[in-house]
């Protein structure tokens, strides 16, 4: 007879331990607690074990990665997460595959993997625990970029319903995403970034649709390669997800020194690693509109790192003879600053559909106002107006939706801004999040 583990951890009021920390369940807690962890292992093909030597790898050391993959195989079957979302996974080892798929199989996960497409030899690894989730569909992502990138997209359903909702209509359905975006070795690969997460938004919404799939919550995990004060960062809070962690820790957006999780390979130490979440009843944006606002938001910071004004700004896209900026102009701006003209950069159709949503009107030239409103100035919803779109509609459907209730990274230096000296786990630290079903009504795309 199989054990229901949350009916169990209610009565005997557990203590679960999530990183360093540990949380009391109580004896009248109604709902269960689900757990997410997203880690990059450091591949061994890429650990360097001499640096002075930098093709000597932890790959040509069997004792060494098999070690440490076992160190880091028994932190994560400490923690018991719901949820494991793993990066830099080494697909291209047979051994190394097989003693994950075996050592979470027996701890009850189902686990799935992918390799990246350029046939390196790591990629991504997604596990779940059979006893506490339903696997209603698996998907891949290539992207087919010059960073050779995937993503995995999980569906799954709550195999043990909270009690409160078995017999109502409430669906208790996630989509979780597993994914490792590119380093941007240089700034022309901003774009490719902000474009992988599109694609990845843009799969998810087709997934949605095709399956006529009603809004449900969505988990985005992985290594994003970018910080809080980068444009992906950016793009993904203009669609509703917030950083769990920062959410837990009630960090704003401008809160961006506040902890890290990567030293990478210049030495430098930054925070990278997310568990995004959005709720079924965030306000959510026209994906391309979005999308436009943030190739713009990437435009503008390139005008301003020049020490440009609104007004230079404009005047260098007109041209001197000119009084409105033309498509032509526009272009020719676009170029000057590294976004397009090579291989990476926006295509003909992208062009024009940014130039579509600056020419509102439709006559084929900017004016200054328009440039300061459609251009410069293009922003978000702000929050109040965010709070009155989700509460028009008393009649919308009920979904289940997560409140975040702790969030932590491991080692806890790390939550301090510092990276230990004296760990060798990885180069990035592990992030696991807990989080609390609840009640929401859904809300709906506004253009």
């Amino acid at each position: 007879m199989k054990t229901d583990k949350w009916a169990l951890a209610k009565s005997m009021g557990r203590i679960t331990r999530i990183g360093g920390f540990a949380i009391s369940r109580k004896e009248n807690q109604q709902q269960p607690l689900i757990t997410c962890t997203t880690f990059n292992i450091l591949a061994p093909i890429y650990k360097r074990i001499n640096h002075e030597d930098p093709s000597c790898r932890e790959s040509d050391y069997r004792t060494y990665w098999l070690a440490r993959n076992h160190s880091i195989l028994d932190w994560l079957l400490s923690e018991k997460s719901s949820i494991i979302c793993l990066q830099e996974f080494w697909v291209g080892n047979e051994e190394l595959v097989n003693l994950y798929e075996n050592r979470l199989g027996d701890a009850g996960y189902v686990s799935f993997k992918l390799g990246r497409t350029n046939n390196r030899g790591d990629g991504l690894l997604i596990a779940v625990q059979k006893e506490l989730f339903n696997i209603l569909n698996y998907k891949e992502l290539h992207f087919n970029d010059c960073g050779d990138r995937v993503a995995q997209l999980l569906h799954v359903e709550l195999a043990l319903p909270c009690s409160q909702w078995k017999n109502s209509d409430v669906r208790q359905e996630i989509l979780i995403v597993n994914t490792h975006l590119l380093f941007p070795h240089d700034s022309t690969l901003s774009l490719v970034r902000l474009n992988q997460v599109y694609k990845i938004l843009q799969y998810v919404e087709s997934y949605q649709r095709d399956f006529h799939l009603k809004p449900m919550p969505i988990m985005l995990c992985g290594d994003w390669n970018g910080s809080k004060r980068g444009h992906v960062y950016k793009f993904l809070r203009s669609q509703g997800f917030v950083s769990s962690y920062d959410t837990a820790h009630h960090y704003t957006d401008a809160d961006a020194d506040k902890w890290v999780s990567h030293r990478n390979h210049r030495g430098n130490i930054c925070a990278v690693d997310f568990i995004w979440l959005l709720n079924p009843d965030k306000y959510r944006k026209l994906l391309k509109a979005s999308w436009t606002e943030a190739v713009f938001g990437m435009f503008k910071y390139l005008l301003r790192r020049a020490s440009l004004t609104e007004n230079d700004a404009f005047a260098l896209l007109k041209g001197e003879n000119e009084d409105c900026i033309t498509f032509s102009a526009f272009r020719e701006a676009l170029r000057e600053l590294n976004l397009i003209g090579h291989c990476h950069g926006l295509s003909e159709e992208e062009i024009k559909e940014l130039w579509v949503q600056a020419d509102v009107d439709g006559n084929g030239v900017l004016d200054y106002k328009q440039f300061l409103q459609n251009i410069w100035s293009s922003t978000n919803l702000d929050e109040k107006d965010e709070e009155q779109v989700n509460n028009t509609n008393d009649a919308q459907e009920q979904s289940i939706g997560f409140s975040v209730k702790n969030a932590v990274l491991s080692p806890p230096e790390v939550e301090k801004g510092r990276w230990p000296e004296d760990y060798s786990l990885s180069d990035h630290a592990r992030l696991t999040v807990e989080f609390s079903p609840i009640k929401m009504l859904c809300s709906q795309l506004i253009c």
